[in-house]
């Protein structure tokens, strides 16, 4: 495995998806890579945090 330059499908920013994330999805046994950069990952999780909380 080698890292990957994944385009995020929120914001259209290229990220790398590392070797070590792609070991850890695949022990998880997650077959899709990320759709989104970590920065929008962050916001998303920010945001089902707060509707949680409401």
């Amino acid at each position: 495995m080698s890292d990957k330059t994944l385009v995020c499908s929120d914001c259209g920013a290229e990220f790398v998806f590392t070797e070590g994330e792609q070991e850890f999805y695949a022990e998880k046994g997650f077959t899709n890579e990320p759709k989104r950069c970590p920065e929008c990952r962050r916001q998303k999780k920010q945001q089902r945090r707060t509707s949680y909380d409401d």
